[in-house]
């Protein structure tokens, strides 16, 4: 599989962006990264975030906004990039969305469990 010069910088950003979260971010909540959108001139990147548990999504994006000077530093320390991105922070709802599908589905399909409407034979 060969990655364009636009994928490589997707993914190195990433997984800076991860690392400095997991070294300066407090657990609680633990923030992840889901995906990155790549602006074509390499010079804006909006990070899309989850957290667990539910609900310290706007504690995340306080944070991730305040740190952002310091992250746009550890990226430019650790990386080599000649351009070092504007970092936007959003919440990933379409993961959010995804999940509660996947809950939804795995509880439809376990097997044994009596079914809500039962046939009048």
């Amino acid at each position: 599989m060969s990655f364009d010069r636009h994928d490589r910088m997707k993914s190195l950003l990433m997984e800076q962006v991860a690392s400095f979260i997991r070294l300066e971010a407090n657990p609680n909540p633990l923030i992840t990264v889901t995906n990155l959108t790549v602006s074509p001139d390499y010079r804006y990147v909006t990070v899309f975030i989850t957290t667990i548990p539910d609900g310290g999504e706007a504690d995340a994006l306080v944070f991730l906004k305040r740190k952002g000077r310091d992250m746009r530093h550890y990226i430019k320390k650790h990386s080599r990039f000649k351009i070092i991105p504007s970092l936007t922070f959003e919440i990933d709802y379409g993961e959010r969305h995804r999940q509660y599908i996947d809950t939804i589905a795995q509880k439809l399909e376990k097997p044994g469990q009596p079914s809500e409407s039962k046939d009048p034979e």
